[in-house]
C-alpha cells in the first residue's frame, strides 16, 4: 500500500480583498460612475469605444465583476432569467432551444440560471424559484399552475412565460400544438395507404404531457375513414421493443407513429430483427428530425419540428420585462412538417 506522507499545514494567508469599481477606475483613469455604465452596458450615456476598451481591460486585468446583488438594488430588480430543469426528459430538439435562447438572453445581458426542481411543482416549485427573486421565469407549462405565476409575481418576477401545449392561467404562453404533430404523422400514414396504425405511447415518467395530445391528434386525423389507431404503450428498452415486435403480426398492423425518432428507431430495429420489413410489413415514422435517422437504412421518416428562434424569444422576455402590466400573450411556437423518407 502506498502512503501519503503527511504534509505541514501551510501559515495561513490574509484573505485578498476584492477588486472594487474604485479600483477600476483609478486603473482606467475614468470615474466610477463610467465603470458603472460601461460593465453594466448602459446605453443612457455616450462613452467612446476606446474609453470602453480601456475600462474592460482594466477590469480584467484586476479580475473585477461586477455585483449583481447590487446592479439589481439600484436597477430595482435583478437580470436573472430563471429557467427550472423540465420534468419531462429534454431530448435533442429541446436542448439545442435551450442553448440557442440562453446565449440570445446573454446577449441582451441577462443571466440565466437553470435550476432543478427534482419532484417540485406548482406552488412547491414556484416558491422555491421565487426565493432567487428572477426577474423573468420561462417554465413548462405543466410545472407550474395559476397560483404559482402569483407567487412568481408577488416575488418580484416582472415576466412569467411557459411553454406547453396549454395556456396557463396569469402568464404568457408559449403554446406548443402537440396533436398537430400526432395528426400530421398519422395522415402521412393514411395518405401512404396504411389502414391499421399504431401509436407508441412512452412508458417513461414525464412524457404524457406530449404523448396524450400526440395520440388524440393521431385520431383525429383518421376519424371517420374507417382506419384504426392502436395505443402502443412502449418502455424506451430494447426487451420491450422485441416485445411488442414479436406480437407485431397478432396485432394486425401495417404502420407505426413512434412518438419521437428515438422510438422510431428502437422499434423499428426490432421489427427487422423480427424478420419483418419497413416499410413492406410495417410503415415507420418518427418525429424530431434526428440527423441519425438520416443515417439508418431505410431512412427514417419523421416530422420536423420547428421551435421559435432564440433571438426572437429572447426579445419577448425582454419586452414584457420592460412592459410587465401588459395582458398575458398566447404565442403558437411549434411548427411540425412532414418529412417523407424510405421508412414509410
Amino acid at each position: 500500500m502506498v502512503q501519503i506522507p503527511n504534509q505541514p499545514a501551510p501559515e495561513p494567508s490574509a484573505p485578498r480583498s476584492a477588486p472594487t469599481s474604485a479600483d477600476v477606475a483609478r486603473l482606467a483613469g475614468v470615474s466610477r460612475a463610467t465603470v458603472s455604465y460601461v460593465l453594466n452596458n448602459a446605453d443612457a450615456v455616450r462613452i467612446s469605444e476606446p474609453t470602453r476598451r480601456r475600462v474592460r481591460e482594466a477590469a480584467r486585468e484586476l479580475g473585477y465583476v461586477p455585483h449583481a446583488a447590487a446592479r439589481s438594488l439600484r436597477a430595482g430588480h435583478s437580470r436573472m432569467v430563471l429557467m427550472p430543469t423540465p420534468s419531462f426528459p429534454a431530448g435533442p430538439l429541446y436542448s439545442r432551444f435551450v442553448s440557442e435562447l440562453q446565449g440570445a438572453l446573454g446577449r441582451l445581458d441577462y443571466t440565466v440560471v437553470q435550476y432543478g426542481t427534482v419532484g417540485a411543482h406548482g406552488e412547491e416549485a414556484a416558491r422555491a424559484w421565487a426565493e432567487l427573486r428572477p426577474v423573468a421565469v420561462l417554465a413548462p407549462g405543466s410545472d407550474l399552475g395559476p397560483r404559482g405565476v402569483e407567487i412568481l409575481k408577488r416575488s418580484g418576477a416582472r415576466a412569467v412565460l411557459t411553454l406547453g401545449p396549454e395556456a396557463v392561467d396569469g402568464a404568457h404562453a408559449l403554446l406548443t400544438d402537440q396533436e398537430d404533430v400526432g395528426r400530421g404523422a398519422t395522415r402521412h400514414l393514411y395518405d401512404r395507404g396504411r389502414r391499421r396504425i399504431g401509436v407508441v405511447v412512452p412508458a417513461e415518467p414525464g412524457l404524457a404531457v406530449f404523448s396524450a395530445p400526440r395520440l388524440a391528434g393521431a385520431r383525429q386525423a383518421v376519424a371517420g375513414t374507417g382506419a384504426t389507431v392502436t395505443a402502443l404503450p412502449l418502455a424506451r428498452d430494447e426487451g420491450d421493443a422485441a416485445r411488442l415486435a414479436a406480437r407485431w403480426r397478432p396485432l394486425g398492423l401495417d404502420a407505426v407513429f413512434a412518438y419521437n425518432d428515438e422510438y422510431a428507431m428502437l422499434l423499428m430495429r426490432a421489427l427487422q430483427d423480427e424478420g419483418l420489413a419497413v416499410p413492406a410489413d410495417a410503415a415507420v415514422i418518427g418525429a424530431d428530425d434526428l440527423m441519425l435517422g438520416r443515417l439508418l437504412r431505410p431512412r427514417l421518416s419523421t416530422v420536423h419540428l420547428e421551435l421559435p428562434a432564440g433571438r426572437d424569444l429572447a426579445a419577448l422576455v425582454d419586452r414584457v420585462v420592460h412592459d410587465p402590466g401588459a395582458p398575458p400573450e398566447r404565442h403558437k411556437v411549434l411548427g411540425a412538417t412532414v418529412v417523407h423518407r424510405e421508412s414509410s
